[in-house]
C-alpha cells in the first residue's frame, strides 16, 4: 500500500507535473496573472479535495459480501462485511479461548478491545488492516491500529498480545515505550487503521454498491474465459446441468469447453464445408446461430442458423435441425441434419442469425431485411411487408409437424395465423438486422421480468436501438430508426402503430449495437436486473436500468475499473475493440465475445466475464454441482493471454491470521499473579492462592453470544464427560471385586473344608478394606500439615493418582493374605 505520506514526499505522475507548473508560475519573479492565478488556485482546490479511493478487500484476496445468515459475534459487519456464519464463530471460539486463559492466568481481560481487535478480519476494508493488498504482502498477525487507540491497547491490554501472535519481534516491541509499539502496528495510510477506518465517510458512503467514476460510469472489471478463437460470434450453454459452454466460430466450428476452462481437441461441430463465409473485413456471412431445445439433456436435439450458397450464385440463410451423437455426448451427429426453413438473401449483409427458444417453448428466429441501404425491397420494404421472411421474428412450433409437410407447426396464438396478407409464421415484423437477442430468466427470488426477449437492433445512418419483444408488434423500420422518422411518408401513415424501443443512442455514441442479456447470476448481486450490451464498433459497454414503478429505463454507463478498483488477482479492466456477442451460462454469469481484428479467419478473438469487485455473493450461495462429462479424446488447458492487473494469479504467501489457534495454556506462576478484585469487592494478593473468576459469569456470557445449537453442543459435552468419568470409576471397582471374588471362588471349589476357611479370609480382608479406607484422610491430613501449600488446581490433578495408588496397595495387601492363608491350609491338609 502506497501512504498518502510517501505520496506529499515523492509526489509523481499527471498530479505531480501539475503541481509543478503551479510552483514554476510562483516561483517567477513575475506577479503572475489573473488566469494564471486562477489556474493555482484550481490546482489546490482540486488537490485538496481528492478522496481516498476505497477498495474493500477480505484476507481471501476477494471482494466483501452480506453474509447470508445473522452474525452472532462480530455483529457490526453482519451487514457487510468478509465473515460469514463460520468464520464468525471460529472467531468467537478462539476469543473464548484466550478469555479462559486470561482468567486462569489472573489477567484482566479487556474483553472490548480484544473482540475489536479480532473482529477486523470481519471488516470490509480486512486487507488493508492486515496488509495485505497483493500476494506479495506478507499478512500481519495484528490489524493496523490508530496511534491513539494502540496507545490505550498498549497502557490496559499489551499482555493479551502473546494470546493473539507468536512473533517475537512484536512482543518484544510491546515490552518497550508506547512509541516504539505503536509505530509497529500502525498503518501507512491513516484513512484505513482501526478505527478510523469506521469513520472515513469516503471509505463507508457508498460501502457495497458497484464502484463510479466521477462521471458515474460503473467500474466493473473482467477475466478472460477463453482466447485463440476465429470470430466467435455466439457462446451458450446445453441446459443440461452438465456447465458446458458451447462457443461457435463463424467459420464454422463449434467447439466444447469444460467448466474448469479446458477445450475439447475435437469440435462438437464441424460445418465448415457448407457455411458461406470470406476472410474479407467485416462480412457478415457465417455461422450466425444456435440453440439447444429446452428439452436437450432427453432428447439431443439443436438448431443451427447459418449462410448458404447454391450453384455459387444464389445465396441463402439456412435453419437446421441436428442431434447429438449416441456414442459421444460432445460430438454431433454430422448425418443427421434436417432443414427446417431457407429464406432467399437478395444481398451479403444484414443476415440476422439469432436463434432461441422462448420460455414458451417455442423456437425464436430472427432475420435481416435483406441487406443494401434502407431496405430499398417493394413498395414498403422487407420489414413492413408480412407477406415476407425478412426483417421479422418468427415463431414455429418445432416438436410437431405440419400436415402440409413442412417440418414444423404454426403455434396457435401466433398473431397473424388468420391474416391471408401474412405468413403464419410472423410474431413480430418491423425490425431491421436484429443482432443478438435473449430471454430474461426473471429476477431469482421473485421472477419479475421472466420470459421477456430482450434484442438489439442495428441501426442506418443515426439510430442503434435496443427493442422488448412483444407479439404481433410493429417496430417501426423502415417507416422509423430508433425515436425518429427515416422514411417520412412511411413514417406519417396513421396506421403504423409501431411500438418504440425502450432505449437508442446516436451515431456520436456508437454505429452497430450488439445486444445483451438482463443479469440474473448469482456471483454480482449489485448487477442484478442490469440489462447490459454494448457497441460493435466502437468497443463500448452499456447498461439499462429499469424503473419497476414507471416501466422506463435509464442509461448507465459501464467502464473498466481503474488499477486499484481491479486489484485482484486474475483480474483485468481492458479488452478487445470490437465487441460481437453477449452470453450467458448455465448458471446466470455474463460473458462477452470480442475481437481485435474482425474477420472470420483472424484467431484473436477472446471471451470475457464480467465481475463486479465491489460486492460478491456471500461463500457457498453460488456453489454448482455439475454432472460429470464424459470425454473422450483431449482436453487442451487454458492458457490467459491477457495481462492482469495484479500480474500474478498466484496465491497469498502464508494464510491468514484467523488460521492462527492456540493449542496450549500457558503455566501458572505466582510471580505472573496480579491483583484480582473478588465478587464482594476483596482484593487479592498476586502470592499464594489466587481466586479465580467466578467461571459462571463467563461461561453466560460465552452461552449468550454463540448460537443456540453451539449451547446445546457444550452442555451435552459436559454432561457427557461426567457420565464417563463416572462410569470409569465403577468399571475399575468393579473389575477389582469382582477378579477377588473369582480368585476365591476357584479355590472354595476344591473341598468343602477349604470353603469354610476362604470365606473367613474373605471376611478378614473385607474388614481390612474398610478401615484401611478410614486411615485415607488421616494421611491426607498428615500430608497436607508436614507438607508445603499446594494450589487447588494441582492438589486436584495429584488426587486421581494417589486413589490410584491406594487402591494398587490394597489389591497387593489381598493378594498377600489369600496366598498366606492358603498356604498355611494346604500345611495343614
Amino acid at each position: 500500500m502506497t501512504g498518502k505520506s510517501d505520496a506529499a514526499l515523492y509526489p509523481s505522475g499527471a498530479g505531480c507535473a501539475v503541481l509543478r507548473a503551479a510552483a514554476l508560475l510562483w516561483s517567477s519573479k513575475k506577479t503572475p496573472s489573473f488566469p494564471a492565478s486562477i489556474l493555482i488556485v484550481s490546482v489546490m482546490l482540486l488537490s485538496s479535495i481528492q478522496s481516498t479511493s476505497a477498495h474493500p478487500q477480505c484476507l481471501d484476496f476477494k471482494p466483501p459480501f452480506k453474509p447470508r445468515w445473522h452474525l452472532e459475534f462480530c455483529r457490526q459487519y453482519e451487514q457487510f462485511g468478509c465473515c460469514d456464519q463460520r468464520t464468525d464463530n471460529m472467531i468467537a471460539e478462539r476469543y473464548w479461548d484466550i478469555i479462559e486463559q486470561l482468567e486462569t492466568a489472573g489477567y484482566e481481560l479487556c474483553t472490548d478491545m480484544l473482540k475489536e481487535i479480532m473482529c477486523q478480519e470481519c471488516s470490509p476494508y480486512a486487507a488493508h488492516l492486515y496488509d495485505a493488498e497483493d500476494p506479495y504482502t506478507p499478512v500481519r498477525e495484528l490489524p493496523g491500529l490508530c496511534f491513539d487507540y494502540c496507545s490505550e491497547f498498549h497502557g490496559k491490554c499489551r499482555h493479551v498480545l502473546k494470546y493473539l501472535t507468536v512473533n517475537q519481534l512484536l512482543l518484544y516491541a510491546s515490552e518497550q515505550d508506547v512509541t516504539t509499539f505503536c509505530s509497529m502496528v500502525d498503518l501507512s495510510d491513516p484513512d484505513y487503521c482501526y478505527p478510523n477506518v469506521l469513520k472515513s465517510p469516503d471509505l463507508n458512503s457508498n460501502l457495497g454498491r458497484v464502484v463510479e467514476d466521477p462521471r458515474g460510469c460503473l467500474q466493473l472489471c473482467l477475466t478472460e474465459v477463453a482466447n485463440n478463437l476465429r470470430n466467435p460470434v455466439l457462446m451458450l450453454h446445453s441446459g443440461d446441468d452438465t456447465h458446458r459452454m458451447f462457443i461457435a466460430e463463424q467459420v464454422g466450428f463449434v467447439w466444447v469447453y469444460l467448466r474448469d476452462g479446458s477445450r475439447l481437441e475435437q469440435p462438437f461441430l464441424d460445418m465448415s464445408g457448407e457455411v458461406l463465409t470470406t476472410p474479407w473485413l467485416g462480412d457478415e456471412r457465417g455461422f450466425l446461430g444456435m440453440a439447444f431445445h429446452p428439452k436437450y439433456r432427453d432428447n439431443g436435439r439443436f438448431f443451427i442458423y447459418y449462410s448458404i450458397q447454391v450453384n455459387s450464385e444464389l445465396e441463402k440463410i439456412r435453419i437446421s435441425e441436428m442431434k447429438v451423437s449416441a456414442y459421444d455426448m460432445n460430438v454431433a451427429d454430422p448425418y443427421s441434419e434436417r432443414v427446417i426453413l431457407e429464406i432467399e438473401e437478395p444481398a451479403a449483409n444484414h443476415n440476422g442469425g439469432q436463434l432461441l427458444f422462448g420460455v414458451d417453448g417455442y423456437l425464436y428466429i430472427f432475420t435481416g431485411d435483406g441487406g443494401k441501404a434502407g431496405d430499398p425491397f417493394g413498395k414498403y420494404g422487407n420489414a413492413q411487408n408480412k407477406s415476407a421472411f425478412l426483417g421479422k421474428v418468427l415463431r414455429i412450433d418445432v416438436d410437431e409437424s405440419d400436415p402440409s409437410g413442412k417440418p414444423y407447426r404454426i403455434p396457435w396464438d401466433n398473431p397473424f395465423l388468420g391474416d391471408p396478407g401474412a405468413r403464419p409464421e410472423v410474431f413480430a415484423y418491423g425490425v431491421r438486422n436484429m443482432w443478438r437477442c435473449s430471454v430474461d430468466r426473471g429476477d431469482p427470488v421473485s421472477g419479475y421480468g421472466r420470459s421477456r426477449i430482450f434484442c438489439g437492433d442495428v441501426g442506418q445512418n443515426r439510430y442503434e436501438e435496443i427493442d422488448i419483444i412483444i407479439k404481433g408488434g410493429n417496430y417501426g423500420w423502415r417507416a422509423k430508426e430508433g425515436f425518429e422518422c427515416y422514411d417520412m411518408k412511411l413514417c406519417q401513415n396513421s396506421s403504423l402503430n409501431d411500438i418504440l424501443p425502450i432505449f437508442a443512442y446516436s451515431h456520436h455514441v456508437g454505429k452497430s449495437v450488439t445486444g445483451g442479456y438482463v443479469y440474473r447470476g448469482c456471483e454480482s448481486p449489485n448487477l442484478n436486473g442490469l440489462y447490459i450490451f454494448g457497441d460493435f464498433m466502437n468497443g463500448r459497454i452499456m447498461a439499462l436500468e429499469e424503473d419497476k414503478t414507471t416501466g422506463n429505463w435509464k442509461e448507465r454507463s459501464v467502464c473498466m475499473g481503474d488499477t486499484q478498483t481491479c486489484s485482484f488477482p486474475g483480474l483485468i479492466n481492458h479488452h478487445h475493440k470490437f465487441i460481437i456477442s453477449f452470453a450467458e451460462d448455465e448458471a446466470g454469469e455474463l460473458y462477452f465475445l470480442a475481437t481485435s481484428y474482425p474477420s472470420a479467419m483472424s484467431p484473436f478473438g477472446t471471451v470475457f466475464k464480467f465481475m463486479d469487485p465491489s460486492r460478491r455473493a456471500p461463500p457457498g450461495k453460488c456453489k454448482q454441482k455439475p454432472l460429470p462429462v464424459k470425454v473422450r479424446g483431449k482436453k487442451f488447458p487454458f492458457v490467459p493471454r491477457e495481462l492482469t492487473v495484479l500480474g500474478t494469479n498466484e496465491k497469498p504467501t502464508r494464510p491468514p491470521p484467523r488460521k492462527f489457534k492456540l493449542t496450549t495454556k500457558p503455566p501458572v506462576k505466582n510471580s505472573q499473579a496480579k491483583p484480582t478484585t473478588t465478587a464482594a469487592g476483596n482484593t487479592t494478593a498476586g502470592t499464594g492462592v489466587k481466586v479465580k473468576p467466578k467461571s459462571s459469569d463467563k461461561e453466560a456470557r460465552k452461552q449468550n453470544t454463540l448460537k443456540p445449537w453451539k449451547k446445546d453442543k457444550m452442555l451435552n459435552k459436559k454432561k457427557a464427560n461426567t457420565k464417563m468419568e463416572k462410569n470409569t470409576l465403577k468399571q475399575n471397582a468393579k473389575k477389582t471385586s469382582v477378579s477377588v471374588k473369582d480368585k476365591l471362588k476357584s479355590k472354595m471349589n476344591q473341598t468343602a473344608t477349604d470353603t469354610l476357611n476362604m470365606s473367613k479370609a474373605y471376611n478378614s480382608l473385607k474388614d481390612n478394606k474398610i478401615h484401611t479406607k478410614r486411615k485415607i484422610p488421616q494421611r491426607k491430613a498428615a500430608q497436607k500439615q508436614s507438607g508445603p501449600k499446594m494450589n487447588i488446581k494441582e492438589s486436584a490433578k495429584e488426587y486421581p493418582a494417589f486413589v490410584k495408588q491406594t487402591k494398587t496397595n490394597l489389591n497387593v495387601k489381598r493378594n498377600r493374605t489369600v496366598t498366606a492363608q492358603l498356604k498355611v491350609k494346604s500345611k495343614k491338609i
